[in-house]
C-alpha cells in the first residue's frame, strides 16, 4: 500500500535440396514469384501476372506521379508539421494547468451555454416554425400518413412536439443544475487539483509515450509470429509453361512437382516456355494442420498483451497520482519521482492483478469479435429472428466491454492505493462508486465537458492556423517563414490536425486518470477519516470548505 493511505525469427535460407528441409519459414526467391525459372536466358513473366497489367499503364503512371507529389510535399514542409504538433503539445499542457485557475468559471460558462444553446437554438426555433405553419394552417391532417419523413418538416404538429420536448429537457437541466451545484463545485475543485497534482509531477503527461511503445512492441510481435506461423512449411514447386496457348506447351498440365536448384527445361522440349514456378506451402505437415488454431491463439496474446501494456499504464499513473493525494505535507511530501516509482512498484507487486483484468477483458472481446465474424458470415441471410439475435448479443456484450474496461480502470486504482488483489479491488471500487453515484456521475459528465472543450480548443486551433498557413493566406515577407509551394496543401493541414488529436487525447488521457484518482481518494479519504487528530482528511482546503469540514488541531500542553 502507498505510504500514507488509510488502511527474432532467424535468416530465411534459399529453398535448399529435399534432403534439407529448412528449420523455420522459408520465402522462395524473388525471382520465382510466379516467374518460371529456367536455364534458357532471363525468366519471363508468368502469364497471370501479365494479364491484370495489360491496359493499366495510365493509372499507374498516374498513380506513381501523385506519390511523388506527396512525398515532395512531405519533404518540404515537415518542419512546419513538425512546428505545429510542438504548438499543439504547448495548447495541451498550458490549458491543463490553467484549469487550476479558470476551471470554475469555465465550467460554469459551459454549462450555462448548454442550457443557452437548448433555450435559443432549440426552443426560441422550433416556437417561430410552429408560429409560421402555424400562422400558414399547415397541419398534419393536410399530410396524411407517408413514407417520406421530410414531409412531416413543413407541419405545425412537429414543431410542437420538438417544443414541449426541448422545454422538458430544459427544464429537466435547469432543476439538475439546481439540486447538483454542491456537487458542481466539488468536481470543480476535484479538477483544480488535478490540475495542481499535474503541476507537481510533469513527467506523467509524457508516460503515455511508454504506452504507446509497448502497443507498438506487441504489434510488431504479432505480425512477426504471424508471418513466421504462415511460411512455416516448406516451399512447393510445379512445373508451368509460360505461354499456355502454345500448342508445343501442350503436354505441361501444371501438375508435376519440381526442383528450382536441379530444374532442367530440357527435359520438357520442345516447349520453350517450361519453368519451375513457386506454387505454395506445404500445408500437409502437424504445425501446418494446425495453423489455423496458432494464428488464432496468436491474436488473443496480442489482444492480452495490448490490454495488459494498457492497464499496466493506468495503474502506473494511478500510484503516481495516489502518492500525491496522500502526502500529508504537498509539495514536501510527494515523492522525487512519483512515476518511476510507481512503475517500479506495479512491476513487482501487482504483474498478476493486472493480467487477471486484462485476460477478462480480452475474453469479452473475443466474443465480440466472433459474433462480428458470425454477424458478417450471416449478413445475406433472410432471417429477420437471426439478425435481430445477433444485432441484441453484438449491442449486449459492447456494453459488457464499457462496463469491464470502468471496472478495471478503478480496480487498478485501488490496487495502486492498497495493493490488494484485483477481486477485492475491484469489488471494493464498485460499492466505494455504488455508494456516492452521484457525485460520480456529475464529476464523469463534467470533466467529459471540459475535455471536449479542450481537444476542440486545440485541435481547432491548430488546425486553423495550419490552414492559414500552408494555403498561403498568412503572408510573411521572409522567406525563410513563408509557407511552402505545395500541391496539395491540404495534406499537411490533416498531418498537423491527426497529429493534433492523437497528442491532445495522450494529454487528457493522464488528466482524466488524475481526475479519476483523486476523486476515488477522496471519497475514501471521507469514509475512513473524520477530522480528528487522530484520522485527519487529506483533502485539500478548498474540498474542506465546500463539505463544511475541517481538521482538528491537536492541543497543546
Amino acid at each position: 500500500p502507498l505510504k500514507g493511505a488509510p488502511d527474432s525469427p532467424p535468416n530465411c535460407p534459399l529453398p535448399p535440396a529435399p534432403s534439407m528441409p529448412p528449420p523455420g519459414p522459408s520465402f522462395p526467391p524473388p525471382q520465382l514469384l510466379g516467374q518460371p525459372y529456367g536455364p534458357r536466358g532471363p525468366p519471363t513473366p508468368a502469364p497471370h501476372l501479365l494479364q491484370g497489367q495489360q491496359g493499366h499503364g495510365l493509372p499507374s503512371l498516374n498513380a506513381k506521379d501523385i506519390g511523388m507529389k506527396i512525398f515532395e510535399d512531405f519533404a518540404s514542409s515537415w518542419y512546419w508539421i513538425l512546428i505545429g504538433l510542438l504548438i499543439a503539445m504547448a495548447l495541451s499542457l498550458l490549458f491543463l494547468l490553467l484549469l487550476r485557475l479558470v476551471a470554475g468559471v469555465l465550467v460554469w460558462v459551459l454549462i450555462l451555454g448548454v442550457l443557452a444553446v437548448t433555450a435559443y437554438g432549440g426552443i426560441y426555433h422550433c416556437w417561430r416554425e410552429y408560429s409560421t405553419l402555424r400562422a400558414a394552417g399547415a397541419t398534419i391532417s393536410n399530410v396524411g400518413f407517408t413514407t417520406n419523413l421530410s414531409v412531416y418538416s413543413n407541419v405545425q404538429e412537429t414543431w410542437l412536439a420538438a417544443l414541449i420536448i426541448l422545454a422538458v429537457v430544459e427544464g429537466v437541466l435547469l432543476l439538475l443544475l439546481i439540486f447538483l451545484r454542491k456537487r458542481i463545485l466539488i468536481a470543480i475543485a476535484l479538477i483544480q487539483e488535478s490540475s495542481r497534482a499535474i503541476g507537481y509531477m510533469m513527467s506523467t503527461l509524457f508516460y503515455p509515450l511508454v504506452t504507446f511503445l509497448l502497443l507498438l512492441i506487441c504489434v510488431a510481435y504479432w505480425a512477426m509470429t504471424a508471418l513466421y506461423l504462415a511460411t512455416s512449411g516448406t516451399p512447393l514447386y510445379r512445373v508451368t509453361s509460360g505461354n499456355s496457348s502454345d500448342p508445343r506447351c501442350f503436354g505441361i498440365s501444371g501438375n508435376d512437382t519440381c526442383n528450382p536448384m536441379t530444374f532442367n527445361a530440357s527435359r520438357y522440349l520442345p516447349c520453350p516456355a517450361a519453368g519451375c514456378t513457386f506454387y505454395k506451402y506445404n500445408d500437409e505437415g502437424l504445425y501446418q494442420r494446425n495453423l489455423f488454431n496458432l494464428q488464432l491463439y496468436n491474436v488473443v496474446g496480442l489482444l492480452w498483451a495490448a490490454n495488459f501494456a494498457l492497464a499496466l499504464g493506468q495503474c502506473v499513473l494511478a500510484g503516481a497520482f495516489a502518492s500525491y493525494y496522500w502526502a500529508r505535507d504537498k509539495p514536501r511530501d510527494i515523492p522525487a519521482c512519483a512515476v518511476g516509482s510507481a512503475f517500479l512498484r506495479t512491476l513487482r507487486y501487482h504483474t498478476g492483478s493486472l493480467a487477471f483484468g486484462a485476460l477478462i477483458l480480452t475474453i469479452v472481446q473475443l466474443i465480440r469479435i466472433l459474433l462480428e465474424y458470425l454477424d458478417h458470415k450471416l449478413k445475406g441471410a433472410q432471417n429477420p429472428f437471426t439478425r435481430c439475435l445477433l444485432c441484441c448479443l453484438k449491442c449486449c456484450f459492447w456494453c459488457l466491454e464499457k462496463f469491464i474496461k470502468f471496472l478495471n480502470r478503478n480496480a487498478y486504482i485501488m490496487i495502486a492505493i492498497y495493493g490488494k488483489n484485483f477481486c477485492t479491488s475491484a469489488k471494493n471500487a464498485f460499492k466505494l462508486l455504488m455508494r456516492n453515484i452521484l457525485r460520480v456521475v456529475v464529476l464523469d459528465k463534467v470533466t467529459d465537458l471540459l475535455l471536449l472543450f479542450g481537444k476542440l480548443l486545440v485541435v481547432g486551433g491548430v488546425g486553423v492556423l495550419g490552414f492559414f498557413f500552408f494555403s498561403g493566406q498568412i503572408k510573411i515577407s521572409d522567406p525563410r517563414f513563408s509557407s511552402p509551394s505545395l500541391n496539395y496543401y491540404w495534406l499537411p493541414i490533416l498531418t498537423v490536425v491527426v497529429g493534433a488529436y492523437l497528442i491532445a487525447q495522450g494529454f487528457f488521457s493522464v488528466y482524466s486518470m488524475c481526475v479519476d484518482t483523486l476523486f476515488l481518494c477522496f471519497l475514501e479519504d471521507l469514509e475512513r477519516n473524520d477530522g480528528s487528530v487522530e484520522k485527519p482528511y487529506y483533502m485539500s482546503t478548498s474540498l474542506m470548505k465546500i463539505l463544511n469540514k475541517k481538521n482538528k488541531k491537536a492541543e497543546t500542553k
